[in-house]
């Protein structure tokens, strides 16, 4: 027991634990957009699901961190370009991301988009999608653990709260962007721009992250006003 009163076990819990939140923006983004597909009643479950998916899915690459590390071996060298599973994982959900986002923004911009979209999706087929991603995030996520914090304990720890702090929060976000049109353009268009990091970073270009966070964080901040001016206009053309 003497991990509780170990002063660097807690400070390594907390940024760790803050960490997988700031990396699960990209997972909860994807699943507010999937799940929109559903009816309201299934999309609190979908949410939950997926999360839940995304909990079990991070420890399960915890407890197997030899293969993970394999992963990271080159296969195959082109030029300067070392080919890993790695690569491959990021490069896969990359494709995905773009592809997927770019269909949502084909259907949001043509008419009858809603009747369009839900007819098409499923539960099953929602789950399947964000368990894809899934995997991709958890391989970041785990890769960002193993290079922070030495405990496994700790580091499963970090990944069941951070899951915690994203169910509590994903429905909230989910209805948020749903009620105002040009925030689930302005989330589409964060998941082209994750797709492009992730496609990068499997090709050896590697972004810091801060850069993508701070873009996301400013239009967000924009859009926030953009949303009060035109709530402001609306009240004043009815009074």
């Amino acid at each position: 027991m003497e991990w509780l009163v170990n002063p660097q076990i807690w400070i390594g819990l907390l940024t760790l634990t803050a960490l997988e939140i700031v990396l699960g923006i990209d997972n909860v983004i994807f699943i507010s957009i999937v799940a929109g597909k559903l009816p309201v009643a299934q999309q609190d479950r979908v949410r939950r699901t997926g999360l839940a998916l995304a909990a079990i899915m991070r420890i399960l690459l915890l407890l197997s961190l030899t293969w993970i590390m394999g992963l990271t071996t080159p296969w195959i060298s082109i030029w300067r370009f070392d080919l890993t599973g790695r690569a491959v994982i990021l490069i896969g959900g990359g494709l995905f991301l773009i592809a997927k986002s770019t269909r949502e923004i084909h259907l949001k911009l043509e008419e009858g988009e809603e009747r369009v979209g839900r007819a098409a999706a499923s539960f099953g087929g929602v789950l399947l999608q964000i368990l894809a991603l899934d995997i991709v995030f958890s391989f970041d996520s785990v890769i960002t653990a193993v290079g922070m914090v030495d405990h496994i304990g700790v580091m499963i720890a970090a990944v069941m709260i951070a899951v915690a702090a994203m169910m509590f929060f994903a429905g909230m976000i989910s209805r948020f962007v749903e009620r105002h049109p040009t925030l689930k353009m302005l989330a589409l268009s964060f998941l082209l721009l994750i797709g492009v990091n992730l496609i990068g970073d499997g090709l050896g270009f590697h972004i810091p992250k801060g850069y993508t966070y701070f873009a996301m964080g400013f239009s967000v901040f924009v859009e926030m006003l953009n949303l009060r001016i035109r709530k402001r206009m609306r009240r004043l053309v009815t009074t």
